[in-house]
C-alpha cells in the first residue's frame, strides 16, 4: 500500500494485456473549509470534498474507475483532481458525460472550444464576464431540474480570484431551531411567470441529505407554505429580507463554513451541483493587466429530479 499525507488516489493498476486504473482509495484527504480573511486569520469549519492524484483524466480511464468517481462524488460533494495540466475542451465534455446528458443554458462565447463549454474569463475577448457574481447560489435553480453536477477546469490561472463553496447539509444543521422551521416553509420563485416554485430545504435526490434549492441574486420571490390554504407570495421588502438572511447564516463566524478554492495549474473540479452552494470571490474580476488572463471552463449535467419535500414525488 502507497501511504501518502493528505491524499486520495485513484491508482494505475497493471494486468495481463491490459492496463487499467482502479478506483482504490488509499489515504483519504479531507479539505478543511478555510476562507483567508481580510486580516489575514483562517476561519474553519466542517470538512468537504477529497482532492485526487495519481490520475489523468487527459487518458483513458476504466469504467472501474469512473463508478468509484461517480460514488464519491455524492459522499464528498467536492472532487479536486490535480495536476492535469490543460484539458482540451473535447475531453472535458468526455469527462462530463459519465454523468449524464449535457444541458447548456448560458450565452456561447467565440472563444468556447465546444458548443457545451461554457467559457467565463476576467477580459470579454477571451470568455464572458461577471460570472457568478450575482451571489450565492446552485447551478440551475431557475430550471424546473436544476442542473445535477458541474465541471470546472481552470484553463488559464491567475494570480488571484478563488471559487468559494459552502456545504449545504451543514449550512442547515448550523441554523437555529426557529431559523430552520422558518425556512422549511419557503419556496423560492425564479420567475413567477415561468412558474418555477422550488422548495428551499428538500432532501437530495440521491443521497437524502437535506439540502437547499436557492440563487441570491436570481431570486423573484418566494412562497410561505406552498400549496396550503396558507400560501402567501412575499412582497420585495421581505424578499430583500430573506435573501439577506441566507446570506448572513452562509458567512456567519468568519465564514467559517466556506471553503474558498485557490486554483492551480491543472486543477479540475468535479462537483455534486444539488448538494454545494458557490458564488465567484471578486477577485475574479480583476483585469487581466493586474492578476493575468483567467479562463474557467465549466459544463453542467442536466437535472433529472425536481426539488421537492417527498423525494418519491422528484422525478
Amino acid at each position: 500500500m502507497i501511504i501518502a499525507k493528505n491524499t486520495l488516489f485513484y491508482c494505475r493498476s497493471k494486468r495481463s494485456n491490459v492496463g487499467a486504473f482502479i478506483g482504490s482509495l488509499l489515504l483519504l484527504r479531507k479539505i478543511s473549509m478555510a476562507s483567508i480573511l481580510d486580516d489575514g486569520s483562517c476561519g474553519r469549519g466542517p470538512p468537504l470534498g477529497k482532492v485526487i492524484r495519481g490520475i489523468n483524466l487527459n487518458e483513458k480511464v476504466s469504467d472501474e474507475t469512473i463508478k468509484q468517481i461517480k460514488k464519491d462524488v455524492h459522499v464528498h460533494r467536492l472532487l479536486i483532481f490535480k495536476d492535469q495540466g490543460q484539458v482540451s475542451g473535447q475531453r472535458h465534455v468526455e469527462i462530463s458525460k459519465w454523468f449524464g446528458e449535457l444541458e447548456s443554458t448560458f450565452y456561447k462565447h467565440p472563444r468556447s472550444p465546444h458548443d457545451d463549454v461554457f467559457r467565463v474569463s476576467n477580459d470579454e475577448d477571451e470568455g464572458c464576464r461577471n460570472v457568478g457574481r450575482t451571489g450565492w447560489h446552485i447551478d440551475g435553480s431557475f430550471m424546473r431540474a436544476p442542473f445535477a453536477f458541474a465541471l470546472y477546469h481552470m484553463y488559464s490561472v491567475p494570480k488571484t480570484g478563488d471559487t468559494a463553496y459552502v456545504p449545504l447539509k451543514e449550512l442547515i444543521e448550523s441554523l437555529s431551531p426557529e431559523t430552520r422551521a422558518r425556512w422549511e416553509k419557503l419556496w423560492m420563485v425564479s420567475d413567477r411567470r415561468a412558474n418555477v416554485i422550488h422548495p428551499v430545504i428538500y432532501p437530495h435526490p440521491v443521497t437524502g441529505e437535506p439540502t437547499i434549492c436557492f440563487h441570491l441574486g436570481m431570486t423573484e420571490g418566494f412562497v410561505w407554505n406552498y400549496g396550503t390554504k396558507e400560501q402567501r407570495f412575499t412582497e420585495l421588502p421581505e424578499t430583500t429580507q430573506i435573501l439577506k438572511e441566507i446570506y448572513k447564516e452562509i458567512v456567519k463566524d468568519n465564514r467559517r463554513l466556506v471553503y474558498s478554492h485557490k486554483w492551480e495549474v491543472g486543477d479540475f473540479i468535479i462537483s455534486d451541483n444539488l448538494s454545494v452552494g458557490h458564488e465567484a470571490t471578486p477577485e475574479t474580476q480583476m483585469p487581466r493587466s493586474e492578476v493575468g488572463l483567467r479562463i474557467l471552463h465549466r459544463t453542467t449535467i442536466k437535472g433529472t429530479n425536481y426539488p421537492s419535500k417527498d423525494p418519491k414525488s422528484c422525478n
